[in-house]
């Protein structure tokens, strides 16, 4: 089974597979706003819906923690397009 994990001290969310790491979504932060970098998942992984669940816990937690957030990498634009229910955490000008 995939376990998704915040982890703050490295700036990402990330699955895992048992040890392996599977995927990872990493974000910058500046003046309290995390920019989503680069989502990757392993390609033998594919499918499985991981990427989602990655931008899915940055989300649930830039709400917690009360940031917005810039998707920049193209897969994040994606899920947030796509996803109304994101645009509460999304960083406007």
């Amino acid at each position: 089974m995939i376990e998704i994990k915040f982890e703050v001290d490295n700036y990402r969310s990330a699955a895992y597979d048992g040890d392996k790491l599977v995927g990872m979504a990493e974000f910058s932060v500046a003046n309290d706003i995390w920019t989503i970098t680069h989502t990757e998942t392993d390609p033998a992984y594919g499918g499985q819906g991981i990427g989602k669940n990655l931008i899915k816990c940055l989300v649930i937690e830039a709400r917690a923690s009360k940031v917005k957030i810039i998707p920049l990498c193209s897969f994040a634009v994606r899920e947030f397009d796509k996803n109304s229910d994101y645009q509460d955490v999304k960083f406007e000008d």
